[in-house]
């Protein structure tokens, strides 16, 4: 059976975690490490791929079925699609006439007039975005195809890292599960927006910080008495820390709330490094302030130059372009000189990209404050259509309703409430890594948006921290389960109440599933599903 998180001992203490320091000899040290590699190495079999893959697999059934449907354009869709072909087209956002999402969805792709647009986002989403066009054709199975794939893809990443946290593959295929049967990641998958692209990057770059944590935890716990020399036995360069350095690059490119993972996980990584140190050198005094620094100054170095890097590799488009937006600010400002003139035409777009995103404040019905968001008190419409009479066998006098509501399962998004509050009880008496870095990293994703209270907010905005959310609830239903010592009672009672839990997620979700993905059901049918006032 598998592990759970309140017996896995693979390496809170060596190597540290979420601000805990280790203690004990090098010897326990160096073979809690051992342990820790023989569950990597697991997580490699058959068996640790096994339920990672099937819940992707239902997952991809679920974001994929009937892709096209609604046949209109969805929300932002009508931001993204045109704005992604215009990318696919010129290099980057093409100004449209007032027409396009009308003929884009009868066939015409001659969209565009003159020049370019304004885009309050950068470009990496829409690139993302363009490659479905690009394969699949300009309709909305092609411009939902990359965030299908993508929010598929997510579940795997999820159910992976979860499974090398714990140790324990039914626990990441907990994690997975739960993800696939999430009504936001659903919908945000299935609609051609920039989120979820935020989301996966931002949960790549998060699970190549926890095999970097890993390896550089065992190189330190190495036995060398002379810290010069164990300083030299460390690896020379942390390439997963780098490669974390471009999903975050990455996760900024497609909306710059990605820089808030960028921070938090900098700080993650840094305290990360400071605990290794001193679980390797448990008989010395280690300065935690002077650690920090030195380890944040690693952190940084190694995290924000690639992450640079990538950024401006997405905007390769827009400096190979004749129409870019603010293409040719420079030279229209007396600066002409080659380089520093694109340069300058460059940052002034990305002031003005600032300055609109900080400064956005237009009323509107379905806009929220962070603070309700894991309440589920005001998700977002994006589609509605109705009355649909006589569709698709509708035999309500009142006819069928079409609704793409952007909501999380309720049976997910209020349990991670109070495993919150676990999580945190928890990290404070352990000082375990995973519990704490669950918490970073939804507070990196979460906490920053309460400091733009005035700015108009959305729910689905959510959607980037949620993977953490239900790293939350899958760690605290470990502790259900119990550890394998347990009596077998014990372990059966702990099974029977997290499949009953599971249960409940499944039923929710298909419950509300109709309303997630604009299948036709009669008005009575939707006013069930409508849970709460703000709902409707």
């Amino acid at each position: 059976m598998a592990e759970t998180v309140s017996e896995t001992k693979s390496a809170p203490e060596a190597g540290g975690g979420g601000g805990g320091g280790g203690g004990g000899d090098r010897l326990r040290i160096w073979t809690l490490m051992r342990g820790r590699l023989a569950a990597a190495v697991a997580g490699a079999t058959v068996r640790g791929w096994a339920g990672p893959l099937a819940v992707t697999g239902l997952g991809a059934w679920l974001r994929f079925a009937e892709l096209g449907n609604p046949q209109d354009v969805v929300f932002d869709e009508a931001y993204y699609a045109p704005q992604a072909y215009g990318i696919l087209r010129f290099g980057a956002e093409h100004t449209t006439n007032g027409f396009a999402n009308t003929e884009l969805l009868s066939g015409n792709t001659n969209i565009f007039i003159y020049g370019g647009q304004f885009a309050a986002h950068p470009p990496f989403g829409k690139v993302q975005i363009a490659a479905g066009e690009w394969l699949f054709g300009l309709d909305p199975f092609g411009w939902r195809f990359a965030v299908a794939l993508v929010g598929t893809l997510s579940i795997l990443l999820l159910a992976r890292i979860t499974r090398r946290m714990t140790g324990s593959t039914l626990l990441g295929t907990i994690a997975g599960l739960l993800l696939a049967l999430d009504g936001l990641e659903l919908v945000m998958s299935r609609t051609a927006m920039l989120d979820v692209f935020v989301m996966f990057w931002a949960l790549a770059g998060f699970g190549c910080l926890i095999i970097d944590r890993d390896r550089h935890a065992r190189a330190a716990a190495r036995g060398v008495p002379d810290e010069q020399e164990r300083q030299r036995a460390l690896p020379p360069v942390r390439w997963w820390r780098l490669a974390a350095g471009v999903c975050l690059g990455l996760a900024v490119s497609c909306k710059w709330n990605g820089l808030y993972f960028l921070v938090g996980f900098t700080l993650l990584s840094a305290a990360w490094d400071v605990a290794a140190r001193r679980s390797a050198r448990p008989d010395h005094q280690v300065r935690t302030l002077t650690a920090l620094l030195r380890d944040g100054a690693g952190s940084v170095a190694g995290l924000w130059p690639v992450a640079a890097v990538a950024y401006l590799a997405t905007w390769r488009g827009w400096f190979a372009s004749t129409i870019g937006w603010d293409r040719y600010y420079a030279q229209q400002h007396g600066v002409s000189t080659p380089v520093v003139s694109t340069l300058y035409s460059w940052a002034q777009y990305q002031r003005e990209m600032f300055d609109y995103g900080t400064s956005l404040s237009t009323p509107n019905t379905f806009a929220s404050h962070p603070w309700t968001w894991l309440l589920l008190t005001h998700p977002v419409r994006f589609y509605y259509a109705a009355p649909r009479f006589a569709q698709s066998g509708c035999q309500e006098a009142r006819g069928c309703v079409q609704n793409v509501l952007a909501v999380g399962t309720p049976a997910i998004w209020w349990a991670a409430i109070p495993a919150l509050a676990v999580i945190l009880a928890l990290w404070l008496r352990r000082r375990d890594w995973r519990l704490g870095a669950v918490l970073a990293a939804v507070a990196a994703g979460w906490l920053p948006w309460f400091a733009f209270s005035s700015r108009t907010e959305y729910f689905y905005y959510a959607v980037s921290f949620e993977p953490f959310l239900i790293l939350a609830v899958t760690l605290c239903l470990g502790l259900v389960l119990g550890p394998r010592v347990a009596s077998l009672r014990r372990r059966l009672t702990g099974a029977s109440i997290v499949g009953v839990y599971l249960a409940v997620v499944a039923l929710n979700f298909a419950f509300l599933y109709p309303v997630l993905t604009g299948r036709p059901v009669s008005y009575s049918a939707w006013i069930a599903r409508m849970l709460m006032p703000n709902w409707i």
